[in-house]
């Protein structure tokens, strides 16, 4: 089955007095891209976080944001960064100094500086955040797979409906492909024998030119061409896999077949046909690119 690569899941689980969030947000991209922004005591795992997401979201620029909140008289308290405080200290004192400034320093001031208060947290069972935080990823992934699932069932309808009126006009050009050179023929003759006194023709020349002209206007191998990727296309819709570059490499080999169907075409009719061809691949190719 098809799946988006655009999705949002979210999870959540508790560790003692703290609660974990995990949340994931996935739009198009061309390759598989994770990125992890967590509290700085989470840092070591966020290296398992990328693979764990990696396994189950092949394609797209996922975004995994982790929050943990402490429950009041839970498991975190503010400490003193002393090093850190003092160093601003210092530096303040120089500015001070250096232009002349009067006053001292405003604890709001110095304890609004980044870190210079933290919270320290306080020792939890061994693994139970590593456990936690893991349980509210698998969450956040189930919730972002039955999107991505549902998002790519509502694609597929829709490409399954416009590669029918594909077929349709695809039908329509086999039958007129067909009845080209037959028209220009009669077409030829009516000319030559309005022009018969004032011209000999030669028959056997008449022959080559008109075998000339079906074999230049033959679209006969793009055709079947043109169905044997479009079964390619179809059998891809219940795969297992990611099959979102497999889809554009084969609408690429489409419309390659689709121009070349026009290049030859020399009927006003059957040009018609092959450029609505072509404005409902467009429309598929657009869909495509957000299938992992």
């Amino acid at each position: 089955m098809l799946k988006s690569m655009t999705g949002y899941g979210r999870g959540e689980a508790a560790a003692g007095g703290m609660t974990l969030a995990v949340e994931i947000k996935s739009v198009n991209h061309r390759y598989g891209d994770v990125t992890v922004k967590s509290p700085r005591a989470l840092y070591p795992l966020e290296t398992e976080i990328k693979k764990k997401v990696a396994e189950k979201l092949r394609r797209g620029k996922i975004d995994v944001f982790i929050t943990q909140e402490f429950a009041a008289g839970g498991t975190a308290a503010p400490l003193l960064n002393r090093g850190l405080a003092d160093a601003y200290v210092r530096v303040f004192d120089e500015m001070r100094q250096a232009y002349g400034l009067e006053g001292g320093i405003p604890l709001s001031l110095l304890a609004s500086q980044r870190d210079v208060l933290v919270l320290r947290e306080e020792a939890l069972a061994e693994g139970e955040v590593e456990k936690a935080l893991f349980v509210a990823l698998e969450q956040a992934l189930e919730a972002m797979e039955k999107m991505r699932l549902a998002e790519g069932s509502a694609t597929s309808r829709d490409l399954e409906g416009r590669l029918v009126t594909v077929e349709e006009l695809l039908s329509a050009v086999e039958t007129r492909a067909p009845e080209v050179p037959r028209e220009w023929r009669g077409k030829l003759t009516e000319r030559l024998s309005r022009l018969e006194k004032e011209l000999e023709v030669d028959p056997q020349r008449l022959a080559q030119e008109l075998a000339l002209f079906a074999d230049r206007c033959d679209i006969s191998e793009e055709l079947t061409r043109f169905r044997s990727h479009l079964g390619q296309v179809r059998g891809l819709f219940d795969s297992a896999e990611p099959v979102g570059r497999q889809l554009d490499f084969l609408l690429q080999e489409l419309n390659r077949e689709t121009n070349t169907m026009g290049s030859k075409s020399n009927d006003a009719e059957l040009t018609r046909m092959v450029v609505t061809i072509k404005a409902e691949l467009e429309k598929v190719r657009e869909q495509i690119q957000n299938i992992e």
